[in-house]
């Protein structure tokens, strides 16, 4: 397989998933702004939509969105726990979980990556969404009763988007003792060692 990706994006979610499952893959780097891999290969014939991540499987299909690709790969192994059995209602949970952090965290966010929108709202609203998170992180260390999940691998990448926005995660400490946990995990040190980010 091979993992196209950019450092700082959320396309860390599915390495980091990669690493815990242990499986063979191939990382291409990707320049977001001219959308050519490391190697000079244009980025929008592999993926049309123009960003990462994008994972191409050996028989040379294409996914892209990263909730998929981490249900994807979570299925390939599953008994790594990273995802709960499809059909069942835990995997519903999971799925919750995957769309709420892409929709109202990330896409919170990624609002505030557009210089021209007003800073302020997009917080407010952005730290509402937090207060969810916090009310169940305060009560587990994941967002699954379970434990570690592909969720929370998403979850932990698109919080560390907060220091660039001078967002500091001490104010929510539920959300900053996630942070430190999933970053002490050796697939997370190896996939950020990788990245070098």
């Amino acid at each position: 397989m091979k993992l196209y990706y950019a450092p700082q994006a959320c396309s860390l979610a599915p390495h980091i998933v990669l690493r815990e499952l242990m499986l063979p893959f191939v990382l291409i780097r990707v320049d977001n702004r001219s959308k050519r891999t490391a190697s000079g290969e244009d980025f929008l014939a592999i993926n049309p939509k123009g960003y990462v991540a994008a994972l191409q499987l050996d028989n040379g299909a294409v996914l892209t969105e990263g909730a998929v690709i981490l249900q994807y790969l979570a299925d390939l192994q599953p008994q790594s726990g990273l995802a709960p059995a499809p059909g069942s209602f835990e995997r519903l949970r999971l799925q919750e979980w995957l769309n709420f952090i892409s929709s109202e965290i990330h896409g919170g966010f990624g609002a505030l990556f557009d210089e021209r929108l007003p800073a302020e709202p997009i917080k407010e609203k952005l730290f509402k969404r937090f207060a969810v998170l916090v009310a169940v992180l305060e009560q587990q260390e994941y967002l699954l009763p379970s434990g570690f999940s592909v969720a929370d691998a998403l979850l932990f990448v698109v919080l560390r988007w907060a220091g660039l926005f001078g967002i500091e995660l001490a104010q929510w400490p539920a959300l900053a003792r996630f942070q430190a946990r999933i970053e002490r995990r050796p697939t997370v040190v190896a996939a950020l060692a990788a990245e070098a980010v």
